[in-house]
Order: structure tokens, then C-alpha cells, then sequence
């Protein structure tokens, strides 16, 4: 009986690595350590733990239609300024499905987004520690030529404890349609005429468990979008609508919410040209009413300002989407100066404008008894603004090589920053801030470069903590290793002890798609931000090493 069980075991391991072999695996890892010690100068404090790891394994599995994957993940605990939501070892994301011409449907963890994502954006970003995953099933037809139709259904992820995955309150459902005309309409087929047009609804259930307020257990969001493009010119655009959602971002007020987000542009060799609008007012969605910060959110306002790079400009004075209410509006030139000019010189030269700023929207409350049963406060009009200024950004940036060894880039950044909204310092009203950065690349052969930036800051009146400048210098020997040094000073604060210096050194080494970095230093305190969305950083001194692979 033994020889039996063991023939049956060897022949289903035989069978599985036979089936296995037929497809095909892919992957990537990800680990991050961080040793961290005490700095009474910049308050930082070296956890109980010493060590802090932040570590994740992905693994995928294709054949002929089937598919399946999943991710281990390990917060051992999480790394400094990551939310105290990860903690534990475990299984943190799987799922099965089933994918062919017509159907493409999902069991278990997913991600997806409808349109722009203002009614439903299920996403990972983990460089701040978001993972806003649904637990569900997920099912895409694409019925007839240029037709797509998507559902959702589920809960999504609110934290990882002791290595197990927890989810919302609150059931999320959805459904969301998109049709490409040019392939619906043959005649269209190879028009200069582009359009798409699409439709979505998003309804979250949760358990009235309020005893003050009778709350809707179901909510509902809608909207459309339309995009048209001819030739070298494009428009698009999308209105939702969200029904009562009493929350506590909102002060659990019953108004309705609606947002509308319009980009147009123009494009041709040399020239580029976006012009954006976004009004948003009570659009913050999330899958438990009372939840906060960036937790559990199904809707995702896209931010209209310019994502910076440069160490003084993304660190210092960002810039976070409102979900309460915004009216914001950016335009963005790129232009190439054509070679062989006078000022393109022998290979010409890029010079980019930006222009983004966001207001606080008109609410009207006049004739509006806050104190009513209703519990609606307010009336407000599309892209109707007040005078209230939360941001504003006028940036230029020149770009040029000068010969095949030098390049020189050249920026400038003026920002104004209304604190008492975004509440990022200790400072009062806004702040304004002049910024310039000179990055310059100097190739010694073909696999050494150097490049160096020099950073200013300053703040008008030397408001909040003054002046800053940063200088960077890398060293890059391709495509193996590369060196950096940089250095970050407050030196114009106008507290003389907060005068303080953040140095930090790196080198790292490439081996194909294997990536190892290892760090020291002092990190500032402030907000690290991607794509509008923002996350606490906590200030640190210590070693960060980072090891990546994909597979």
C-alpha cells in the first residue's frame, strides 16, 4: 500500500512538472533593509528592532489561456514611514483565471480602473505604501470588435497583520463599458477621425451602523467619457457623478458628489502641447465611510500639476490631490529648437513650460440651514471656484547638449503653497518658494559618465524654515555600477540649531535584470509623493540596502 500511495505521489508530481513545463513562469522580487540609528539632531529614533525589512516575491504562470499567480510577502516590520498596517510574513495577493479572444475572467486579487479612475482605481503603488487590491472576481468580454465590457465584485484590501490579508467593510461592485468606433464602424477604420466613448458604475454596500444618522447602506457612482482625436490634434474628456455618501471625510454631510476632468492637446516633430481642467467636488470614495488618509480608497483623483525628480522640488513643497473639492487647471509646452540654429545649436534644444494651480471650489450657503435633517450644506457649480489658493506652479526647463561629451539642463520652479490647506509644515498661510536647479552630464568615454546637479531653494520673506540647497554628484559606469553623493542643507533656516546637513552616499551594481543598492546618510523629514497621492517620512539616519530581480 505504501509502494502505491508513494507511485501515485511520484506519477501527480511527474504530471504537474510536465504541465508546468508546457507554460510559462515569470516574476520579480523585491527587498528593502534598513538599519537605523539615534539622531537627537533630527529627532530620529532607532526602532526597537533595529533592523527593518520590507520584502515581496511575485510569481506568474501562463498556458495556452490559463493563468494563475501570486505574491509572498514579508514586513519584518515594515520599513520607516511605511503605514503600520503591513506587518507579518505571508501569502499577500493570488489568483486564478481563464483569458481567451472573447472572455478574461479572474478569481481571487486583482487590479483594474475605469477611465481616468475618478469612480474606481484598484492599484499598488509601494514606493508609499499603497495597495488598494480587491478580493473578488474580476470578468472582460470583448464581445464584438472594438468592444469592451468589464465587471468587478468584491472587497478590497485594507491591511496585511501576522501575514494575512484584511479586508473592507464595505462590498464593491462595478461594471464599465468601452467602445473604439473606428473598429465598430469599418468606414471609420482608417479615417483621421479617432473616437472612444465609455460608460461606468461603481456601487459600494456597507452596514448602516450608525446610531445618530440614518446612513445608505448603498452607494452609488456613474459617469461617461468621450474622446476624440483628428490628426495631429486630440480632446478627451469624463463627468461622474457620485450619489450621498455621508463619510468622515466629508463631516458625514449628504450632498452629492461630481467631478469632470477635460485634456486637449496638439502634437507634431518639435512640438507638444496639453491643456488640462479637473473640477472635483465631495468625490472622496472609499469602501469604508469612516476610514482616512489614502486607506481603502475605490475612486483615485488624477493630479494636474508636473511630477518633479529633482531632490528640493518633490520632497519639500508637494502637492496632493483633494478629493473634497478641487477646481485645478495646468498647461504643459514642450518644444525642440531645431538643430543647426543659433540657439538649437548642433543638436538642437528642448525647452519645456509647465503651468498647474488649484483653487478651492465656490460652495454657496446662503438660504442652506446647515442644522437641517437633510444634511445638505452646500451648492456648488462645475469648475466655479473661490478665491482660496491651495497651489500653484510655473515652471521652465532648457535642455541642451552642447557636444557629444557635455549636456546642460537648466530649471526653474516658482511655487506657491497654501499650508493651512495642505498642512505640510508648522508655517502659517502660504508659502512661496523660488527653486532652480543646474544639471550638467559629462560623458568621458562610452561607458563613463558624470553628472552633477546644484540645487537652490528660497522662500519669500525666509518664511518657514528659509533657504535650502542640495548638490548631487553621480558617477555611472555602464551598465554595471554606479556612485552617488549627495547632500542636502537647511542652511538659510532662520532657527540657527535647525541649520542641519543630510548627507548620504550610495553605490549599486547591475547584473542584467538584478539590481543591488546600498545607502548611508541622513534622511529629512517631509512627504514622499507619487502621482498626487502622499505618504508621512519619518526622519532617519542610518543604511538602506534595495535588491531587485525579475525573472
Amino acid at each position: 500500500m505504501k509502494l502505491i500511495k508513494l507511485l501515485a505521489g511520484s506519477a501527480f508530481l511527474f504530471v504537474s512538472f510536465n504541465a508546468l513545463s508546457q507554460g510559462t513562469i515569470s516574476g520579480n522580487m523585491e527587498s528593502t533593509f534598513q538599519y537605523l540609528n539615534d539622531d537627537d539632531k533630527i529627532n530620529a529614533e532607532q526602532p526597537d528592532e533595529k533592523a527593518l525589512l520590507n520584502s515581496y516575491i511575485n510569481v506568474n504562470y501562463r498556458n495556452s489561456g490559463f493563468k494563475a499567480g501570486m505574491r509572498l510577502e514579508a514586513y519584518l516590520p515594515a520599513i520607516l514611514g511605511y503605514p503600520d498596517r503591513f506587518d507579518g510574513a505571508g501569502l499577500g495577493y493570488r489568483y486564478v483565471g481563464y483569458e481567451n479572444d472573447l472572455i478574461d475572467v479572474t478569481v481571487g486579487n486583482f487590479y483594474d480602473q475605469f477611465g481616468s479612475g475618478l469612480i474606481f482605481r484598484s492599484y499598488e503603488d509601494r514606493a508609499i505604501g499603497i495597495d488598494n487590491m480587491m478580493n473578488g472576481i474580476s470578468l472582460k468580454l470583448r464581445p464584438y470588435k472594438g468592444v469592451t465590457i468589464k465587471t468587478v465584485y468584491g472587497r478590497q484590501r485594507f491591511s496585511f497583520m501576522d501575514g494575512k490579508n484584511q479586508y473592507s467593510a464595505g462590498i464593491v461592485r462595478g461594471a464599465d463599458a468601452e467602445v473604439n468606433l473606428n473598429q465598430w464602424f469599418p468606414k471609420l477604420e482608417n479615417s483621421d477621425f479617432r473616437i472612444n466613448a465609455g460608460a461606468s458604475f461603481v456601487s459600494r454596500y456597507q452596514e448602516d451602523d450608525n446610531t445618530q444618522l440614518i446612513l445608505p447602506e448603498n452607494t452609488g457612482a456613474y459617469g461617461g467619457r468621450l474622446e476624440l482625436a483628428y490628426k495631429k490634434f486630440f480632446i478627451n474628456g469624463e463627468y461622474t457623478i457620485k450619489e450621498q455618501d455621508p463619510s468622515q471625510d466629508n463631516g458625514y454631510i449628504y450632498n452629492y458628489g461630481k467631478g469632470m476632468i477635460i485634456n486637449a492637446g496638439y502634437s507634431q516633430k518639435g512640438l507638444g502641447i496639453i491643456l488640462s481642467a479637473k473640477s472635483i467636488d465631495n468625490m472622496s470614495f472609499r469602501s469604508d465611510r469612516n476610514a482616512s488618509l489614502t486607506d481603502v480608497t475605490i475612486g483615485f483623483i488624477p493630479p494636474l500639476t508636473k511630477t518633479h525628480t529633482y531632490n528640493l522640488v518633490a520632497t519639500l513643497y508637494p502637492y496632493a490631490s483633494q478629493p473634497n473639492g478641487e477646481v485645478a487647471f495646468q498647461a504643459d509646452v514642450i518644444y525642440k529648437i531645431k538643430r543647426g540654429s543659433w540657439l538649437g545649436g548642433k543638436y538642437g534644444t528642448d525647452v519645456s513650460l509647465n503651468f498647474s494651480t488649484a483653487y478651492e471650489p465656490l460652495k454657496k450657503t446662503s438660504g442652506i440651514d446647515a442644522m437641517d435633517s437633510t444634511r445638505v450644506t452646500y451648492e456648488s457649480k462645475l469648475f466655479d471656484k473661490s478665491d482660496l489658493l491651495y497651489w500653484r506652479d510655473m515652471n521652465v526647463n532648457i535642455k541642451r547638449k552642447l557636444n557629444r561629451k557635455w549636456t546642460v539642463e537648466a530649471s526653474y520652479f516658482n511655487i506657491s503653497m497654501n499650508n493651512d490647506v495642505l498642512k505640510l509644515t508648522d508655517a502659517k498661510g502660504i508659502i512661496q518658494s523660488h527653486i532652480g536647479v543646474l544639471d550638467v552630464e559629462y560623458k568621458i568615454n562610452r561607458k563613463h559618465t558624470l553628472r552633477a546637479e546644484v540645487q537652490g531653494l528660497w522662500t519669500k520673506n525666509n518664511k518657514d524654515r528659509g533657504s535650502w540647497a542640495t548638490g548631487l554628484i553621480e558617477y555611472t559606469i555602464s551598465p554595471d555600477w554606479f556612485f552617488s553623493a549627495i547632500l542636502q542643507s537647511n542652511y538659510g533656516n532662520p532657527v540657527e540649531e535647525d541649520r542641519i546637513n543630510y548627507p548620504m552616499v550610495f553605490v549599486g551594481k547591475i547584473w542584467g535584470a538584478t539590481r543591488l543598492q546600498v545607502g548611508y546618510g541622513r534622511q529629512n523629514e517631509g512627504l514622499f509623493c507619487v502621482g498626487g497621492i502622499c505618504r508621512e517620512v519619518p526622519a532617519s539616519n542610518g543604511l538602506t540596502m534595495s535588491f531587485t530581480h525579475s525573472f
